[in-house]
């Protein structure tokens, strides 16, 4: 039984992983300090906890870039601008030009 979950894991992941570059399927937990650049923005920044969808073009990006060595650090840019296209702009439907960037990373978590 363990041979057969130690040979599926990798695979399973690696499908899972496929899944969600291609749909909506990875999404991610953070709480950190945000900050906005933007025409209009009138939110000062703060200290938020955001669960949001990453769409397949971000969730690709982060993939590979953790396949790579990636530190979390290292995806806090890309990660901010995936939040920016989901939460804040909702996916480009409101605040036109508007830039959240985040520090002070209390956590970071990936879910598929």
């Amino acid at each position: 039984m363990e041979e057969t979950e130690s040979e599926w894991q990798p695979q399973g992941r690696a499908q899972v992983r496929e899944q969600a570059s291609t749909t909506s399927d990875m999404m991610v937990d953070v709480t950190a300090y945000f900050g906005f650049v933007g025409k209009g923005s009138s939110d000062d920044g703060r200290e938020r906890s955001i669960t949001t969808d990453i769409s397949p073009t971000y969730a690709k990006q982060i993939l590979e870039l953790q396949a790579a060595g990636a530190t979390e650090e290292d995806l806090h840019p890309l990660v901010a601008e995936a939040i920016t296209e989901s939460y804040f702009t909702e996916w480009g439907t409101r605040a036109k030009g508007l830039r959240a960037d985040f520090t002070h990373v209390v956590s970071i978590e990936f879910r598929f």
